[in-house]
């Protein structure tokens, strides 16, 4: 990382600093988007902006508009050169006093970083997280913040079970999401997701699915994966393939898997995913 996008400045990243009384260091106060970069654009940007717009509502945060977002993402491109991979944009309340209430006139702290890399399909092991529960009525759940203790800790429960990712269920026992994905089932032909109304977070690459008309929403329980034809996880930046749940072997249509990558421009061979 050679260069990031600081407060409306290009610059190098050895010479950007965030101060140390920074509310999105101290506390966790503040959203972010990451965005995959393809073919040296910028996808689904819109999409992106709706849910920071949505997040700056729910925390009371000023957040830039898209026209501010593209131009630096487009300075950005310029100066790296990075023609696929993916950027992060990130928000803070900004330098503030001690204490939990906000000051009265907030300055957010704005940047912008951008790493090369390539979208993939693969494929991995799911397993149920024990001790991290996704709770359906927080309000916090439309919101991509900067406080992601829980899915770091489920993260970490997933790694002692030599698994890929941690499933999420909600207070009721259901399917929510994953430490980083959304989940998609595959049934007689068609996609299925949790509603976000189950504690999934309204993830960017679950609306272009849902856009597209290719996604339907239903509460899902976590017997219903055993039994499905396929089970996906899906963000802005890859497409996985669920082979097992909890140790139990789950379907695999690549046909199913095909569709999905379609959607996303992620290039899938009949090997990928397997």
């Amino acid at each position: 990382m050679r260069f990031v996008w600081l407060n409306g400045q290009i610059c190098p990243a050895e010479a950007a600093h965030v101060s140390l009384a920074d509310r999105g260091l101290t506390l966790g106060d503040g959203l972010f988007e990451t965005l995959r970069v393809h073919n040296g654009r910028v996808c689904h940007m819109d999409l992106h902006m709706q849910r920071l717009q949505n997040g700056g509502a729910v925390l009371e945060l000023s957040v830039p508009n898209g026209a501010v977002v593209a131009q630096a993402a487009q300075e950005l491109l310029a100066v790296t050169g990075i023609q696929n991979g993916s950027m992060r944009l990130t928000v803070t309340r900004g330098v503030a006093p001690r204490g939990l209430l906000p000051p009265q006139h907030e300055q957010p702290t704005i940047f912008m970083t951008a790493a090369e890399g390539t979208a993939k399909v693969t494929a991995m092991s799911l397993m149920t997280s024990q001790t991290i529960r996704r709770d359906e009525r927080s309000p916090l759940n439309s919101v991509k913040s900067l406080n992601y203790l829980p899915n770091i800790l489920a993260r970490q429960e997933a790694e002692r079970a030599a698994c890929g990712d941690a499933l999420l269920l909600n207070l009721q026992g259901r399917i929510a999401e994953t430490t980083v994905s959304t989940v998609i089932i595959q049934e007689q032909g068609g996609f299925i997701t949790p509603p976000v109304s189950e504690g999934a977070l309204p993830g960017v690459a679950r609306a272009v699915l849902l856009r597209a008309g290719m996604l339907r929403e239903e509460m899902i329980s976590r017997e219903r994966l055993n039994f499905a034809d396929g089970v996906y996880l899906i963000n802005s930046l890859s497409v996985r393939r669920v082979k097992t749940v909890d140790g139990a072997p789950i379907r695999h249509s690549p046909l199913g898997l095909r569709r999905v990558c379609e959607q996303f421009e992620i290039p899938f061979s009949e090997g990928e995913g397997a």
